[in-house]
């Protein structure tokens, strides 16, 4: 059972778009987290990624449903949503620059691998390699084939 986990922009779009390749798989581990009462995170940075993509990907109607629901939901005390401010931001830079030799890196991952750090999360719902190789024991789900 998972206790908190962050949810990536990957995460989101993933269970909202019927078309991408792991919906359906993403979709069931999302509705068995809200079930468990897994704490759910996210950020601001992460957010605003994800209204930008589910606006080019989904059609307008689809794109303002998911929009209006997901930030509804953080209105409960389920969902955390995360601010970054300027410490949070600064913390990112750290790591951007202790990660020199992992360029692809995103700043959003970044400030999302600190946000991780500062709440204890170990677990993101991602597909996104990077918080793996930055060998700070976070875990990905759904677990990879």
């Amino acid at each position: 059972m998972v206790n908190s986990i962050l949810i990536d922009t990957w995460g989101w779009l993933t269970s909202n778009d019927a078309g991408e390749r792991r919906h359906q798989q993403v979709a069931t581990l999302y509705r068995t987290l809200l079930k468990q009462k897994t704490l759910i995170y996210t950020t601001t940075f992460v957010l605003d990624e994800t209204f930008t993509l589910f606006f080019k990907r989904l059609n307008a109607y689809q794109a303002q449903k998911a929009m209006l629901q997901l930030s509804a939901a953080f209105s409960t005390d389920q969902f955390q949503l995360i601010q970054i401010d300027e410490t949070r931001f600064s913390q990112a830079q750290t790591l951007r620059l202790k990660y020199l030799d992992k360029p692809q890196i995103s700043f959003t991952d970044l400030t999302s691998m600190a946000v991780m750090q500062e709440f204890g999360i170990l677990h993101v719902l991602t597909e996104d390699a990077h918080f793996i190789q930055v060998g700070l024991e976070f875990q990905r789900l759904p677990a990879q084939s």
